[in-house]
């Protein structure tokens, strides 16, 4: 029997390798290996800064936006303090908030998948330096949009900072998805995460910043690794950042296929509600576990969350065609077990 070819849709990674440019980027930084990276990256700082248009001040950069989340939580984290965050969601906010020596308090989405934002400020209590909001979030796809933003960080308390992980917002193209930048001057409490993982494609490099007050920002760096960002990806986002325009397009494929599978699935009656991330959320009661089993068989490795539901990245059109037959099988098993 033929093993099919693997489609990796479990991680929700850009389905594209770096683009030429970014590769000779590296491969020339990979020439000076034997040479140590900046003892803080200093200039790739101050690119990211005129890039998103604030001052050098406002920007953390770190491993990855999961590094910049843990240097802020070692910032503003003392042991038995709390750290709360809706749930489902990213696994590293429990791991991370633990790491820092707080207790983590979940909060269940809403049945449709968003966070609760009344309950996430109930939850939030005299010992609680963090809240984590994912925006668009991992990994049901759901948005935050920019009023109801505006109006939960006028109720967070000024001692509690608000970790807005943006890690999918190139994705986003709601007209009501909020200007998150635009917030920071009258929220210091407010650090804004991103990452060069998604979109860029750079997962494997591990680069991401956080975005706040400059009061906020100079605590996070104090948790900053010295040599902690390696040439090699410094190189690439570099490059990056120089070959906006081409991965802007490669996003809008993404996105594309991203609506393409949604209607499809649709058709095929599974219940999917619209995504602004790189990925699509199939939810129980629709038959996750059996649709886990067959995309399986059918070489796709996707995320399973057992009896609750199913993400799945989206892939390059062959990858999300191997999906969209899986799926229709299993509920082709489905009518026929009906009759």
């Amino acid at each position: 029997m033929e093993i099919p070819v693997p489609h990796r849709l479990a991680l929700n990674e850009s389905p594209y390798p770096p683009l030429p440019s970014v590769r000779e980027a590296m491969r020339r930084a990979v020439d000076q290996a034997h040479r140590y990276p900046p003892f803080h990256p200093e200039e790739l700082t101050e690119r990211i800064a005129a890039w998103c248009g604030v001052p050098p001040g406002h920007v953390a950069v770190g491993s990855g936006s999961v590094g910049v989340a843990l240097q802020l939580m070692q910032a503003v984290v003392r042991p038995g303090d709390t750290v709360v965050y809706g749930w489902r969601a990213f696994d590293a906010y429990p791991l991370l908030a633990e790491m820092a020596g707080a207790r983590p308090v979940p909060v269940p989405l809403t049945p449709d998948g968003h966070q609760d934002l009344p309950a996430l400020l109930a939850a939030l209590g005299p010992r609680t330096r963090v809240v984590v909001l994912c925006n668009p979030h991992n990994p049901t796809g759901t948005l935050v949009t920019a009023d109801a933003l505006s109006a939960f960080l006028r109720r967070v308390p000024r001692h509690v900072t608000v970790l807005l992980d943006e890690a999918y917002v190139e994705f986003a193209r709601d007209a009501g998805l909020p200007d998150s930048l635009a917030l920071l001057d009258t929220h210091p409490n407010l650090l804004v995460l991103r990452t060069f993982s998604k979109a860029y494609g750079l997962a494997a490099l591990r680069v991401g910043y956080g975005l706040g007050a400059a009061g906020l920002v100079a605590r996070v760096r104090r948790r900053q690794l010295p040599f902690g960002v390696n040439a090699v990806a410094t190189a690439a986002v570099l490059a990056s950042l120089r070959a906006e325009d081409e991965l802007r397009l490669r996003v809008d494929s993404v996105v594309a296929e991203r609506e393409r599978l949604l209607r499809e699935l649709a058709l095929l009656g599974w219940g999917v509600a619209p995504s602004h991330a790189n990925s699509v959320w199939l939810a129980a009661p629709d038959p996750v576990d059996g649709a886990a089993t067959a995309l399986t068989d059918a070489g796709v490795q996707a995320r399973h969350y057992p009896g609750e539901g199913l993400r799945l990245t989206v892939g390059d059109r062959e990858a999300n065609d191997a999906v969209l037959g899986a799926l229709a099988g299993v509920r082709a098993r489905l009518s026929g077990a009906r009759r």
